[in-house]
């Protein structure tokens, strides 16, 4: 391929930001703002837009009479904010620590990762990126794992020691860096399988490690955008009426014509004009918008 060519190919689709419906708007949104330093980006009735140094990364939606959804429910599992370097990771942790939150975590080969919820139970997880060069590949399938964290690792490319940590003494977080990014989103469905076949068709992803229960897709060799999982939701069908949690997944694509027109005729699709809104078999809503032109 030349370079010419390589110029002229498409950019691949991205994450854009995720909307949640949530009971108490004011009280997530300082949550949120909180935990990660985002920024309020712009407010309407019933909405708070967050952004990471001017990028969108949530919306929040008031929704106080919907109920709260069951964890059998199909949903939301998490959404994944990433950090662009390890040592702003550990710079967050450091903050998390100060707040006094919670945390599970995993060392996922081509990851470090760090695990909560919202206060209305919206799993998240905070992580970044091993470089590429690291990421083991087989059979076109990327190796993951979940392992322990290297917590004084992390916490030391930060230049802060787990000791001052512990005694409260780490630098004041400066908020989230410019880079933050919505880096994957983990959904929760009634068979990974099924549905790792449905985003492949409807959205072009390309499966790129499963594991029992679970599948994990993404475009352009990373290791997920998307994961599924089947762990608390087997055998689950689209839920009756609305709960709180997933609003819809933001996806921005190059060309949301060619889209439309292989969308065609599809009974779980709203289009909308400026965007399209794909429907799961479970309920989760994917919401494609046009990128910016080149």
């Amino acid at each position: 391929m030349t370079y010419a060519k390589r110029m002229n190919k498409p950019p691949l689709p991205s994450l854009g930001p995720v909307t949640l419906r949530v009971a108490d708007l004011n009280a997530v949104s300082d949550f949120y703002r909180t935990l990660l330093g985002l920024e309020l980006h712009h407010t309407s009735d019933g909405e708070h837009g967050l952004a990471a140094q001017g990028t969108p990364i949530l919306r929040l939606q008031a929704a106080p009479g919907l109920p709260r959804a069951p964890v059998s429910r199909p949903g939301l599992y998490h959404t994944a904010f990433l950090l662009p370097t390890r040592a702003e990771l550990g710079r967050w942790l450091a903050h998390a620590a100060r707040l006094g939150v919670g945390l599970g975590s995993g060392d996922h080969l081509v990851s470090e990762a760090f695990y909560l919820s919202d206060p209305e139970g919206n799993g998240i997880e905070v992580y970044a990126d091993r470089p590429r060069e690291l990421w083991r590949w087989e059979g076109g399938q990327v190796q993951m794992d979940t392992l322990s964290v290297d917590v004084p690792g992390v916490l030391a490319e930060a230049g802060v020691s787990l000791a001052a940590v512990q005694q409260g003494i780490a630098p004041a977080y400066g908020g989230a860096p410019a880079d933050t990014q919505i880096g994957h989103v983990h959904l929760k469905v009634g068979s990974a399988a099924q549905a790792a076949d449905f985003y492949a068709q409807a959205l072009g992803l390309e499966q790129v490690s499963a594991f029992p229960g679970a599948a994990f897709l993404s475009w352009g060799g990373y290791h997920h955008h998307l994961g599924l999982n089947e762990w608390h939701s087997r055998g689950q069908g689209r839920p009756v009426g609305e709960a709180l949690g997933l609003g819809h997944v933001e996806v921005t694509v190059a060309d949301l014509a060619a889209l439309r027109d292989r969308w065609q005729g599809r009974g779980d699709v709203l289009d909308e004009g400026e965007s399209l809104t794909l429907t799961d078999p479970w309920g989760n809503r994917v919401q494609a918008v046009q990128g910016a032109e080149a």
